[in-house]
Parts: C-alpha cells; structure tokens; sequence
C-alpha cells in the first residue's frame, strides 16, 4: 500500500466496512447486498443478506455475474473478470471529506445486453462522482438465463424468474436506502442511471411497483421501455433456450453446471446472429438477438410498460434520457448493413409495413448518406432514438423531462466507430484521459465536452436540473422537441433529423403497437 493510501472502517446498520482511501475518495468495494443465489435460490428473487458485526473485508472488487466471453471487456477497458453465482455485490465512491450536509446519490447500472458487464469494470469507475460531491454506487445484477429465463410456464412455482435480475437492482436500491445515510449520502435524493441495458433497467424500474420510492431522478443513456418482452415472446425465448441446451425441466436447469448454461446461452445467440433476416421476421425486433431481457409479465412489471408511465406509474421522477447519433455503428462492425438499395428495402420491410416511406424519410434527413448509412441511422432510430421520445412523450405530463442526443465522432477503428453506442459513458464518468479507455475513444478525446457532461449529470442529481456549461437547456414540453446536441459545440436544437421522427410519428398512429414507438 503506498503512503496515499490508507483503509477506512465505517460503521452500516447492515455491519462496518472497511475501504480503501486514495487520499481524496474512499472506495468500498464487494459489499453483498443480497444472499448466494445458488441451490434453491437459482432462479429466485433475491434475499437480503443478514446484518453481521464482523467487519467486512471492502478492499477489493469481488466475483462478477456468470458470462460468456466478449470482445467489449478489450473495447471498454476491461479484462475478462473472475465470475460466480455468488455475484451479487455492490459497490461504493464517497468523498473522503466530512460532508456538511448529505451528498446526492446516484446509482449506476451497468449495460451488457443484459447477457454481460459488471458494475466494477474501469468504464464505471466512481472516483469522479465522488470528487463532485456525489456518493456513486455500482452494481451486479444476475445475467443471462440466471437472472431472466421466465420458467412459470414449465414450472408455476417459478413464475417471474424472467424477472429476478431486475428484482436483484431493486434490493441493492433497498441496501442503499437502508446504509447509505452511514456513507454520506442522502436516502431521499438517489438517483438511478445506466446505459444501454443499464437504462432499459433504469427505465422499467420507473414503473415497476417494488421499486416506488427508492429513488427520485432517473437518467436512462441509449435505453427505454420497449426493451421488455412480452409473456408470449418470453415462453417462445426459454422453448429455445432449452432445446439449444438439451434440457427437459427446472429441475435440470436448476441442477445443470453454470458452464453448461452459458454453453447453451452461447449456442442460442449463434443461431440468431448467424440468419438475422429470419430473427427479424420472426420476432419482429432486433431486441430478439438479446433473448434475456426483462419479461412485461404484469406482476414485476406493467403488462404494458409505456402506457404505465403515460398514466403516472413514474410520476414525480425527474427524467434525464438521450441517444447517440450513429448508435448502430457498434453493431455494424459484427454484422456488416445493407451495401445497395434494394437490399436496404428488404431490411426495412422486415420492421416496417411502409419501407418505401421509411427510406424517403431517411433520404431527407441523411441526403449523403450511402444504403449502409441509412440502415445505421434506421436501426439507431428503431431500437433507441424513437423509444426514447415515446417514453419522453409518456413522461413529460408527469415530471421535468431532459432530451440530449451525442454527437461527437470518436477516431478510433478509422472512425468506424463514430457516435456510436457506448461512446458517451467515458464522457459522463469524465475519464476519456484514462488510456485503458483509448481504444473507444482515442488519445486526444475533448476533454471539456467530459467536465461539461460530468457536472451536467452531477447537477441533475444534486439539484433536479442538469445544468451544461453556459448553453441553456431547457426542459421539454408537450409540444416541442427539443434536444441538447452534444459535441464539441454544444447547442440546443429543435427538432433535430424530423423528417424521420414524423416518419415514425405517422407510423405509432396506424399501429399503435410498433415496437420502435
């Protein structure tokens, strides 16, 4: 241990911790919040851990959720991390100064496809949060068919397990109510904010009963609430599941080797990314490449999540909620768009009845743009841009609503990357000069776009507005569509790319259950 550093015990009502200080921030780091969910718990909601008086060991980050290899862990700074079942941890930022008064909190959930990641990977690092006044935690929720394979309708005994994941955030929110005060933060200002499947989850716990009340602000980054399959859909996922892994019951599942489980996980997402044209026409949705996801279920959550927010199920939470320009990009680098017209066509008519209109919307909003560009542009809008101004348009009548779009292109990969998705978690963290995160964003990422978008979020959490540099960003309305742009001259947009949001608009209006509105 170097002579800046030193450990630091606090007393929880759940036992004392011991962190490590760095000589500004503390860290506490593996905190169980919840029980093993092995044996009998596999599959099951979680179950608060008991209080104990022994102090815990919080120097290190402990063992993620189980998970198939991926290649983000090298993209987003990572190395591969030492998974178990025993995953359900959460960890802590705070200042090493005694605050005056209780600091914000804000809670963040990692993304992953809901099949990956960990809340103790370099992208999350909490340092910055805490060196603003915040009090940051992270987490690890159960991933892949441990934390959402819906089994009710094999086994009734197990209906909602599509939904334990979920349930593990909302008792690491009821761990951070309970201790958090004895860190120094405040239980009545904790905000929630995560990207991708993070802000899927961020967005679906704003209407999930069980969550009420443990948090007062939400900010969801290239995440929404289209992300939540049906019961339907559910059943359809497991029937594939256990065929991919040659299961025949629960109590094969739940007896099976985890290794056998990712084996069988990593065989079902082979067989969709490898005809993606037929996953499309089947399910009707890209999101089906992401078999494990949160299940509309009507018990963990609203059969119909977006009506549940348009009829108050989030009222008074604050929302902060934005997409990437070029989020596709990150995916086109797997699985390579459409490179002429006609195909471009055949691709838009598998997720719209009205291809034709679709792709002259496109042409007037990206004039430049070549076939593979336009299907980029349709499936960011498809998957993320356009869920996010149905919830925007669920919400606004009910709290203070916030809209940005990032803009800025990252060099990295020749510009392959461009605004891709996940681009901007580097920004809101404020760590684009960490070198571990070079390769998403290059060695000379602006660094006053990081400081304005970090203090942006901070603000949001600490005053319920987020407050950018000098522009001023105004909240949206009923009416209008106003976005903050965000690059290297941010500014403040009406309306932006609206050939393609009226395209949509028209589209929800002659069928009301398209999945991208």
């Amino acid at each position: 241990m170097s002579e800046s550093t030193h450990d630091v015990t606090v007393e929880t009502p759940s036992g004392p911790l011991r962190g490590r200080s760095d000589g500004s921030t503390t860290r506490f780091a593996g905190i169980p919040f919840a029980l093993e969910p092995t044996g009998e718990r596999r599959f099951a909601p979680p179950e608060a851990v008991a209080d104990r008086s022994e102090v815990l060991d919080a120097t290190a980050f402990r063992a993620v959720s189980p998970q198939n290899p991926s290649m983000m862990d090298a993209l987003f700074g990572g190395e591969t991390e030492h998974w178990s079942e025993d995953c359900l941890h959460l960890n802590v930022w705070t200042p090493d100064t005694e605050p005056e008064v209780p600091l914000p909190v804000m809670v963040w959930i990692h993304g992953g496809g809901f099949e990956m990641g960990s809340g103790s990977s370099p992208l999350y690092d909490g340092s910055s949060f805490a060196r603003s006044g915040v009090v940051c935690v992270s987490l690890n929720y159960r991933l892949g068919s441990l934390g959402f394979l819906e089994l009710g309708h094999l086994d009734p005994a197990y209906s909602g397990s599509g939904n334990v994941g979920l349930l593990d955030q909302v008792e690491a929110l009821r761990w951070v109510r309970r201790n958090i005060a004895s860190l120094g933060g405040d239980p009545d200002n904790v905000t929630i904010f995560g990207e991708s499947a993070g802000a899927m989850s961020v967005s679906l716990l704003m209407t999930a009963p069980a969550a009420r009340g443990l948090f007062q602000r939400a900010i969801s980054q290239s995440g929404a609430l289209s992300s939540a399959k049906s019961s339907e859909q559910a059943r359809a996922d497991t029937d594939d599941f256990m065929a991919m892994g040659g299961f025949t019951s629960v109590e094969e599942l739940r007896a099976a080797p985890v290794a056998d489980l990712l084996a069988a996980h990593a065989k079902m997402s082979a067989e969709r990314i490898s005809d993606p044209e037929a996953v499309m026409a089947r399910f009707g949705s890209p999101l089906a490449f992401l078999p494990f996801r949160p299940v509309a279920d009507g018990v963990v959550l609203p059969t119909d999540p977006l009506g549940a927010m348009a009829e108050g199920a989030a009222s008074g939470v604050s929302l902060l909620i934005g997409t990437n320009l070029e989020e596709w990009k990150l995916f086109a680098m797997m699985a390579a768009p459409s490179d002429t017209r006609e195909k471009l066509l055949d691709r838009l008519g598998l997720l719209t009845e009205d291809p034709g209109g679709a792709l002259a919307a496109y042409e007037t909003d990206h004039p430049e743009a070549s076939p593979a560009e336009m299907e980029i542009a349709f499936m960011t809008d498809f998957v993320f841009r356009m869920p996010a101004e149905a919830m925007v348009a669920a919400q606004v009548d009910h709290s203070a609503v916030w809209q940005y779009r990032f803009d800025w292109q990252s060099p990295a990969f020749d510009g392959m990357l461009g605004a891709s998705h996940a681009l901007e978690i580097p920004f809101v963290f404020d760590l684009v000069s960490d070198h571990r995160l070079h390769v998403l964003v290059g060695p000379e990422a602006p660094e006053h776009l990081a400081h304005s978008m970090h203090e942006a979020w901070v603000s949001f959490a600490r005053d319920g507005k987020p407050v950018y540099a000098d522009v001023d960003w105004p909240e949206r309305g009923a009416a209008d569509h106003r976005v903050l742009v965000l690059d290297l001259d941010s500014r403040v947009v009406e309306d932006p790319l609206s050939a393609t949001r009226e395209f949509w608009s028209r589209q929800q209006q002659a069928s009301p259950n398209t999945s991208a509105v």
